[in-house]
């Protein structure tokens, strides 16, 4: 490294595998998974996105994968209402609702569609946030989301590496059992938990990266991604954060992103998402004259463009994309 680079550069490692849209993709995690996850559905990756809504610690991010192992639907009776509203203490308060019935059918149609994905998917990708936790002493659950609940309700608690490892220790190998060609991305959420503490924000990271150097020594279908390592050493800069301070901000985002394609997609994957991309881009198109030729002409340049991709990419779907430029012309 040179003197005047005035950075901590993390070269690309290329990975033991490279992703592709033939893949089948599930991010489930903090909400750096959720910006993933969403770079994927831009790039028109097959991708299902936290299906339980942001989860921050590994203990519920496991629980989530275990119940969709099991295709045990979720019950009226699980469900707990506070405030107005019924949450449910295994997912995001984005699926609470005033109304029970709503959001049991938010919740299970949610989850309906990640089981089906989760059997066909060819890479799993986790991201830890925290290993703080809030437990219920009556149930011993671990809370996904406390949902502004009372903070007596719950006990406070941080996961050991050896709780963690164990836990997934036996997941992984049940998951490897069904899908042997599985393959397991995990990394740590950048973003710092300001209201545990700096402190204590340090100890849960350090914890989330023994448990994961620990997976990586056992199971050869784990790829380790140095997400946080980008944020607090390369781009070790308050211009690279938001408003908040703590949340990554757009450029860091697309830093990380670029990164994250290098390391895990092939040049004809990279063009084929950015191709997406434009066409996407293209949707967001305001004419001032939605009647005029010119316009129709445009939309049937993209159309064109979705035929040829998707001649080229097999599995690739834009269906939305064509119908949306086929309503300009129609």
């Amino acid at each position: 490294m040179s003197l005047m680079d005035f950075r901590t550069n993390i070269p690309v490692s290329t990975a033991a595998f490279r992703l592709s849209h033939a893949d089948r993709h599930m991010v489930i995690g903090s909400c750096f998974a959720e910006n993933i996850g969403n770079r994927f559905k831009e790039g028109g990756f097959n991708v299902t996105v936290n299906p339980f809504g942001v989860l921050y610690n590994p203990a519920s991010i496991s629980a989530a994968i275990r119940r969709l192992m099991s295709e045990d639907a979720f019950r009226r009776d699980e469900l707990n209402y506070y405030d107005g509203l019924f949450h449910s203490f295994s997912h995001h308060s984005s699926f609470s609702d005033a109304n029970a019935d709503v959001a049991l059918s938010r919740i299970n149609s949610s989850f309906r569609k990640a089981v089906a994905a989760l059997k066909h998917s060819t890479c799993l990708m986790l991201t830890f946030g925290t290993a703080w936790v809030y437990t219920l002493p009556e149930t011993g659950q671990v809370v996904a989301n406390c949902h502004k609940f009372p903070a007596n309700r719950f006990q406070r608690s941080r996961l050991s590496v050896e709780s963690i490892v164990a836990d997934y220790s036996e997941l992984i190998n049940a998951l490897l059992e069904k899908q042997p060609d599985l393959k397991l991305i995990l990394t740590v959420s950048p973003i710092r938990h300001a209201k545990d503490g700096m402190h204590e924000n340090t100890l849960s990271k350090s914890v989330l990266h023994l448990a994961i150097a620990n997976l990586c020594d056992r199971f050869r279908q784990i790829v380790y991604y140095p997400s946080y390592e980008l944020m607090m050493d390369d781009l070790r800069d308050y211009r690279f954060y938001g408003e908040d301070m703590l949340h990554p901000s757009s450029v860091a985002q697309e830093y990380i992103w670029n990164h994250f394609s290098d390391t895990f997609l092939s040049k004809a994957s990279r063009d084929i998402a950015h191709q997406v991309q434009q066409i996407r881009k293209a949707m967001e198109h305001k004419p001032f004259h939605p009647e005029d030729e010119a316009y129709k002409r445009f939309a049937q340049k993209n159309i064109a463009s979705i035929e040829l991709l998707c001649l080229s990419v097999p599995g690739l779907d834009l269906k939305e994309e064509r119908q949306f430029f086929e309503k300009i012309i129609n």
